[in-house]
């Protein structure tokens, strides 16, 4: 994407409808929401017109905690939300006789009638995980539910925004910063300090057959002109249905590949209040042909200057007549000086291990994983730059992932 074409989105997007306005947000409420008793009462009356905003996330870790989008394969009888898994939470707007309403890890409600809010977990009888779920809720009363709704997104898009091009233009114009250094997306410098990422790994090796097909793998990617690049870190074997569906339950996103269609998109998701979460990425290549697939995670906006990110390409090789996808992940952490052209380009974290980990451990938390192991290939890297100069730094070890 070019920095007009940046810049535009920013502009356009910080003076779309409602952007300016000011308003505080409503007040915000935390419950603590666990399977017993069955129902926790919120205390909440609501009105014709309110809208309700729901978010949960696990009120502790540990590898039975409760997700709050349920547990996959779990047991399902007499659950109170049949279509919904085991575990997950639910609402209901009346004590007795009304349907449970799926939250998930969020929802947004919009009330049609006076009711009242009552939270639960979706489980008969024993339940299927340990915990209990946070769950924050948030009511816009009726009347003002979409002028404050409104004038609280425009807000929030007009902070992302302005940071997303103040770290594009750091990027591009120096702005007091060494070329050297990359600008993060909160204008501090670039650094790695992500806290290390843990993963389940097999202790079951690899057969033969499948390690030599993985030891005559590319080591790097390149780009059109033949530069060498970022470093192949990552393999998944699985279908291509199995994958696709496995990185949409992960939260990962497919990026756009066209800028003109990148700009329309994002302009029209700002009008609608949306987030635009699919930011173009580069084209690269491995097995001579550019990537079939290029997936990223971020906050929404922010990923202008900072993203999770990967290139995916289908082997020329099967392992027991499955079907195996080849990955180069790295984190964009701000922008720096291109050192071939002098241009402005994302800057990726040097410690390229930890995208590797972040691909496996979200698999893993979306239960699409069946097993996940490291293999260390010969002449392996370690040290290298990429396409645009910037150095990094691995192990060298590629991250195995067979999906369910």
């Amino acid at each position: 994407m070019s920095k007009y074409s940046i810049l535009w989105i920013a502009c356009i997007a910080v003076s779309s409808p409602g952007a300016s306005a000011q308003s505080s947000p409503a007040p915000e409420q935390t419950f603590q929401v666990s399977s017993a008793p069955q129902w926790t009462d919120t205390g909440l009356d609501l009105q014709s017109g309110d809208v309700i905003t729901i978010s949960a996330a696990p009120a502790s870790s540990g590898s039975q905690s409760c997700d709050p989008n349920g547990i996959s394969g779990a047991a399902a009888t007499s659950l109170p939300l049949p279509s919904a898994s085991a575990g997950a939470l639910i609402a209901k707007l009346h004590s007795q006789g009304a349907d449970p309403i799926l939250i998930g890890k969020s929802n947004e409600l919009k009330i049609q009638e006076s009711s009242h809010l009552f939270l639960g977990v979706n489980v008969a009888g024993t339940s299927p995980c340990e915990g209990a779920f946070s769950v924050k809720v948030q009511r816009i009363p009726s009347g003002t539910g979409a002028n404050a709704a409104s004038q609280t997104r425009g807000q929030q898009l007009k902070s992302q925004l302005s940071n997303a091009a103040q770290v594009f233009m750091s990027g591009q114009f120096g702005m007091g910063k060494s070329e050297s250094n990359a600008v993060s997306s909160n204008g501090s410098n670039a650094a790695s300090t992500a806290a290390p990422i843990s993963l389940k790994i097999s202790d079951t090796p690899l057969d033969s057959d499948f390690r030599k097909d993985l030891d005559a793998l590319p080591r790097r990617v390149n780009d059109q002109l033949n530069n060498l690049g970022d470093m192949v870190n990552f393999v998944i074997v699985g279908s291509q249905k199995q994958l696709q569906a496995a990185l949409d339950a992960a939260s990962w996103h497919i990026a756009d590949t066209d800028n003109r269609k990148a700009v329309l998109n994002a302009l029209m998701e700002t009008y609608d209040s949306k987030d635009y979460i699919a930011m173009p990425m580069s084209t690269l290549y491995l097995f001579n042909r550019k990537q079939d697939f290029g997936y990223e995670m971020a906050d929404p906006i922010a990923m202008v200057a900072s993203r999770h990110h990967f290139r995916i390409w289908k082997a020329p090789f099967t392992w027991k007549g499955q079907e195996v996808w080849v990955g180069a992940g790295t984190h964009d952490i701000g922008f720096a000086k291109d050192k071939r052209n002098n241009s402005v380009t994302h800057k990726i974290d040097p410690s390229v291990d930890g995208e590797r980990e972040n691909i496996g451990s979200s698999l893993q938390k979306a239960d699409k994983a069946k097993s996940v192991t490291y293999y260390l290939p010969p002449n392996s890297v370690q040290d290298a730059k990429n396409a645009t100069g910037d150095g990094y730094h691995s192990d060298g070890r590629l991250l195995v992932v067979f999906l369910q």
